[in-house]
């Protein structure tokens, strides 16, 4: 009886490595248009860091990788979809969205800002806010926060589809204020042409408390399937390969001037 008991945990074994998947064919999915994270070139190509340090995973991997554009408001319903096999779109790692799947350890990190007019007496709180029309895209982070802590309660919150179009009505002065990831803000729109004249607005917000935090999120990760746990687990190894061998801070200094990894 031990006899048959080990040949078929033997088996077992072997099954659970035959039928694992070595992941050397992925596809990963970015929006292409949250500069300077994730563009759409005049090629129709994407590109920006996310597509960056997707690609010096994939060579850390010695793996074939292929992107595939997909609208923000439905990253993870496609993820879940098997239309691609992972989310590097500059994803925040909040409860709600472990709830549906996985993520890698964190690539950056970004608290939240308000951008207005420089010199703006605007403060991210509902007193300072109250009759103000405030800009933020659909489904993220800055959108989640305002929803929970603003709505109601002071502000006229806008939604967009993309974060350019907030930029674009802040501009035009169909808006206020724009609430955004304090890093996209920057590289995305405060330190280019059209960004001139405007500025963070009082104080980026980390979280206060450990339910803002929450909502906040932990930092930046790539969002996988739940049972890809293989691919979870190699990604990882190839994020930390590219921090200890340097590439991770070439990406960086393209795009940032500071550190946005963080602690």
């Amino acid at each position: 009886m031990k006899k048959t008991a080990l040949i078929f945990a033997m088996l077992a074994l072997t099954a659970g490595g035959a039928f694992a998947k070595d992941w050397k064919e992925i596809r990963l999915a970015s929006e292409g248009a949250y500069p300077p994270f994730n563009i759409t070139a005049a090629d129709g190509s994407l590109q920006g860091f996310d597509v960056d340090i997707g690609n010096a995973l994939c060579a850390e991997m010695k793996a074939k990788c292929t992107w595939v554009k997909q609208e923000w408001d439905g990253m993870i319903p496609a993820l879940v979809a098997r239309k691609f096999d992972a989310i590097v779109a500059s994803m925040s790692i909040t409860e709600e969205r472990k709830a549906k799947v996985d993520f890698t350890e964190k690539y950056y990190a970004s608290p939240l800002a308000l951008i207005a007019k420089g010199g703006s007496p605007l403060r991210p709180d509902t007193t300072s806010l109250k009759g103000k029309k405030v800009g933020v895209q659909r489904g993220t982070v800055s959108d989640n926060f305002a929803t929970k802590y603003w709505e109601g309660k002071g502000p006229d919150l806008v939604r967009y589809a993309k974060q350019d179009e907030a930029y674009l009505d802040l501009k035009s002065g169909r808006l206020d204020a724009v609430f955004a990831d304090y890093l996209e803000a920057y590289g995305g729109f405060l330190t280019k042409p059209e960004g001139n004249g405007y500025d963070v607005a009082g104080d980026r917000l980390f979280g206060k408390s450990a339910e803002e935090k929450g909502v906040i999120g932990e930092g930046i990760g790539i969002a996988v399937r739940k049972k890809d746990k293989e691919l979870t687990a190699q990604l990882n190894k190839a994020l930390a390969a590219i921090r200890a061998n340097g590439k991770y801070e070439e990406i960086r200094k393209k795009y940032f001037p500071m550190d946005i990894y963080g602690n």
